[in-house]
């Protein structure tokens, strides 16, 4: 059974740095399109980055500031937030897809979320 359990949230300062880690078990997720999405309460869950064989991608909204990368030998994908500010408050999800697309209705398994808070 696919599994995927996120990592390395907390709380953290303005202009602060965190990397979230998501472990994958369970499937062979080398060709999977793998992603971090991000909600806040009362609002809808939104794209962040993604990352796939042709490509990383990203929201403008932390272009510039987060990296997303991934081990496949590891079987675990990362995203290394830097400059944080109050706005980047949420609780980030990972999310892996078989057929290889990046939106967020084409992940087919999620993790539970980890809680990033931003304190100024």
């Amino acid at each position: 059974q696919v599994q995927l359990v996120e990592s390395g949230g907390g709380l953290v300062q303005v202009g602060g740095s965190l990397r979230l880690s998501c472990a994958a078990s369970g499937g062979f997720f080398s060709n999977y399109a793998m992603g971090w999405f991000r909600q806040v309460p009362g609002k809808e869950r939104e794209f962040v980055a993604a990352i796939r064989s042709s490509g990383r991608y990203y929201a403008d909204s932390v272009r510039g500031r987060f990296s997303i990368s991934r081990d496949n030998v590891k079987n675990t994908m990362y995203l290394q937030m830097n400059s944080l500010t109050p706005e980047d408050t949420a609780v980030y999800y990972c999310a892996a897809g078989s057929r290889g697309l990046i939106a967020q209705n084409a992940m087919d398994y999620w993790g539970k979320g980890t809680l990033v808070t931003v304190s100024s």
